[in-house]
């Protein structure tokens, strides 16, 4: 669903587009988990590690499973320090949010989180206008 945009005086606006596709970014970190566990159970067989994305061709299956890691760690980590830079003690319901697609009545229900809609919603904002500029 597309909503309307903030005002561009509101300190937190982003271009919509930049959004929709900072939004599109979040919405990949249960794949990245996902695969990041994934990548535990490997071998190292070079057949398992083309299930997992391109990476250049590197001879050692030790250091490719290093690179895969550290690629879907940066990304994960990335929206978690965002998530914590807006509001600390809000962080998990915004990376859950952000994450799963949660609106805040679910996450409301879902876990019981300890502010109103409006306290949320700024911090989301923030969320997001930080996270464009990290991901700059």
């Amino acid at each position: 669903m597309i909503r309307s945009e903030l005002s561009e005086k509101n300190p937190y606006w982003i271009e919509r587009h930049r959004y929709h596709e900072l939004k599109q970014f979040c919405l990949q970190y249960p794949i990245w988990k996902k695969t990041y566990e994934s990548i535990d159970g490997l071998l190292g067989r070079p057949a398992d590690l083309s299930t997992f994305g391109k990476v250049e061709h590197i001879s050692n299956p030790t250091e490719r499973i290093g690179i895969m890691k550290a690629y879907y760690s940066e990304r994960m980590d990335m929206i978690w320090r965002a998530a914590e830079k807006a509001e600390p003690e809000l962080a998990q319901y915004i990376v859950r949010g952000v994450t799963e697609g949660l609106s805040y009545d679910l996450i409301k229900v879902k876990m019981d989180i300890p502010c109103c809609k409006d306290v949320y919603y700024s911090a989301y904002r923030r969320f997001f206008w930080i996270l464009n500029k990290e991901r700059d």
